[in-house]
């Protein structure tokens, strides 16, 4: 696979070396146990697959290598280049401007942009409206694309379903800017809808079913079809996509189930097999967090900006099994009896208590979403153990030991 130009400063002298070890000894990617980590009285126990995923590290060689080759040049970001809070602020720090923001509210006006501005497409990609919009006011959006290959298969795959005469259905999140830039793709060749989760795909198969009053479709679904749809003709031959960041469980739940659905009604060839745009990296860190689950531990972890959907994930796996923390980076452990973590039901921050000290060592699991940098992660093994004093091991003793139970 190809390997990224991305700064020092996202790489880590703990986790990245963790992940080459991994690599040499597991190329085919099958083991998905944990690395443990002991440092005596704290033990991390490290998902095997985590962090900057192909797509995300694709994005940051583009945008920083844009940085410096336009010195002078106004770069605009359409919006958060990735979900990650700590990236975000180092491009707004080398004078980056966004012009909207996660949800696609205008943070400026696109009167702002001219042709001799640089718009950068984030990692997400972006609606076909906002592309004619560049084009119109002569912005070159090619060479500044950094829509994640992953993102523009799902395209791909939905401009097939449309010429196939299928209508598309979404597995997605409606506000998202993935989800948006999908539908929006989606449309340009076919019918689209999308749905939030498998209680969705329920009503939308009572619909299907006509055991809803096709009257109260708008009450569920309203703006979230394109222009045109007929719910009683187009629904009767489908495809299922997805957010590529979405579980990828709960994606192909809903695809079978509305399958099923639409098969038993009008026949196989009626529905269309799209497994297939799910993507690795996102299937890869969510197995890696079910090794990682195999483990006993005191309580998790999961590093990443909370409004990243693919961490939010990882979040609510964990959450089946023991009490797990959403943080963003290593400030928010407040000392050795407090941490301040996001709770996804609030839509904010919490403290809670945190016990680091302990006559036994404490077990840690350990992960982080797909656009946190290996640093991030490192700097919060450090600021734990920097809580617990000096009956650490040495880091570098502990690495040895990976290092050498990797190779044996």
């Amino acid at each position: 696979m190809k390997k990224f130009d991305i700064p020092a400063f996202y790489r880590s002298p703990i986790i990245s070396k963790i992940k080459e070890i991994r690599k040499q000894r597991d190329r085919m990617k099958t083991d998905f146990t944990p690395t443990t980590l002991d440092f005596g009285p704290i033990v991390f126990h490290v998902a095997r697959h985590f962090g900057f995923c192909y797509g995300v590290e694709n994005a940051i060689e583009i945008v920083y290598r844009t940085i410096d080759e336009n010195p002078g040049k106004r770069i605009f970001l359409l919006s958060e280049m990735i979900h990650n809070p700590h990236v975000n602020e180092d491009l707004q720090s080398m004078g980056v401007q966004f012009m909207q923001d996660t949800y696609g509210n205008q943070l400026l006006n696109w009167d702002e942009l001219n042709e001799n501005d640089i718009a950068v497409i984030p990692a997400f990609g972006t609606t076909t409206k906002i592309e004619q919009l560049l084009k119109d006011k002569n912005i070159n959006i090619e060479a500044y694309d950094t829509t994640c290959p992953f993102v523009e298969k799902v395209w791909k795959r939905s401009a097939k379903l449309g010429h196939d005469d299928y209508t598309v259905v979404i597995h997605g999140k409606p506000q998202h800017e993935e989800t948006r830039a999908t539908f929006s793709h989606s449309a340009t060749n076919a019918h689209a809808i999308v749905i939030r989760d498998i209680e969705e795909a329920r009503i939308l198969a009572d619909f299907i079913n006509n055991k809803r009053d096709w009257a109260d479709f708008d009450n569920f679904f309203a703006e979230r079809y394109t222009e045109g749809f007929n719910p009683k003709e187009h629904l009767k031959r489908i495809g299922v996509v997805n957010q590529t960041t979405m579980l990828a469980s709960d994606t192909q739940e809903i695809a079978d189930f509305l399958g099923g659905i639409v098969t038993n009604l009008y026949g196989t060839e009626n529905y269309a097999d799209t497994r297939d745009t799910l993507c690795y990296a996102t299937s890869d860190n969510q197995n890696a967090v079910y090794g990682l689950l195999d483990v006993p531990a005191d309580f998790a972890i999961v590093v990443g900006g909370y409004n990243s959907s693919n961490t939010s994930h990882l979040v609510e796996l964990c959450e089946q099994k023991l009490t797990t923390f959403h943080i963003s980076g290593p400030a928010k452990l407040l000392d050795e009896k407090s941490i301040s973590h996001f709770i996804p039901k609030d839509n904010k921050e919490s403290i809670s208590a945190l016990n680091l000290k302990s006559d036994k060592p404490i077990h840690i699991l350990l992960t982080s979403g797909a656009s946190c940098p290996d640093a991030t992660v490192d700097q919060i093994i450090e600021r734990i153990i920097s809580f617990v004093g000096d009956d650490t091991k040495d880091k570098n003793v502990v690495l040895e030991t990976v290092e050498k139970q990797y190779k044996d």
